[in-house]
């Protein structure tokens, strides 16, 4: 079982913008145009099973819907789509909104506070994590050396406030800071995932970050429509690692976060 547990999906009158936004947020080319369907088909070509997918509300006027859209691409693709609802600090009802999330099926809150402006360990957020400890895992955007919205370091704030919150630090706890993420995360329990990071750094360097992290709590994605999935299983197969903890990374990890 191979599974991307970082994929973006956006409607598909506005992938193209979308991706293209992304891209030129962090000056990068990006591989695709950011529909569902295109992930579907280039994922299966390059051997993955099921995806995590999401979206990020940039304001709070997009929650509702971006909801709605994640949860309606799950309903039609159920057996290979599992889904992430988006939150805004600014969202009028977010203790209402993580009811409809979880009613909706969708299994996590996927934020961007590099996107959204806001500090993850500020006061206007801990609603959103309030609503969600003991409930749903938080997947953070972490890391970009040109801001603070997102560092490690205020990741570690919010552990600290919220210690029933499961967290996910995407990008090995640290885009472009990735040492500082692992020495900060070592052996903390928090999980981690190594889309957007193996492209930056050799094999045995992402192995050692992994490992610090935990081999049992780091998972395999793309962060698509970033990157190709061929490229990155390819790219993860160079990394000096044990069958086990290959399995553990490319699947099982994601499994045994979401209790599927």
């Amino acid at each position: 079982m191979i599974i991307d547990a970082h994929a973006h999906i956006f409607p598909d009158k506005i992938a193209d913008r979308a991706a293209e936004g992304i891209g030129g947020f962090y000056g990068m080319n990006v591989d695709y145009d950011g529909t569902l369907g295109t992930l579907l088909s280039e994922g299966a070509a390059a051997g993955v099973d099921r995806f995590i997918v999401q979206s990020v509300a940039t304001v709070p006027e997009q929650v509702t819907a971006i909801n709605n859209f994640i949860a309606e691409s799950v309903r039609r693709y159920p057996e290979k789509l599992i889904g992430f609802g988006a939150m805004h600090p600014d969202f009028e009802d977010i203790a209402g909104e993580t009811e409809r999330i979880i009613s909706l099926g969708l299994k996590g809150i996927k934020l961007h506070s590099d996107f959204q402006r806001f500090n993850i360990d500020d006061e206007c957020a801990f609603p959103i994590y309030e609503a969600a400890q003991g409930r749903l895992p938080v997947l953070f955007h972490i890391g970009d050396n040109r801001y603070d919205y997102s560092s490690p370091e205020r990741l570690k704030n919010v552990v600290k406030r919220f210690p029933r919150l499961t967290v996910i630090g995407a990008h090995l706890v640290g885009w472009s800071m990735w040492d500082r993420g692992a020495e900060l995360f070592e052996g903390s329990g928090v999980y981690a995932d190594c889309s957007s990071s193996l492209y930056a750094m050799s094999p045995e360097h992402a192995a050692e970050l992994i490992r610090k992290i935990g081999t049992d709590r780091v998972m395999w994605g793309t962060d698509y429509p970033m990157w190709s999935a061929k490229d990155e299983l390819e790219r993860f197969a160079k990394l000096p690692l044990t069958d086990e903890e290959r399995e553990n990374i490319l699947g099982k990890n994601a499994l045994r976060l979401l209790g599927e």
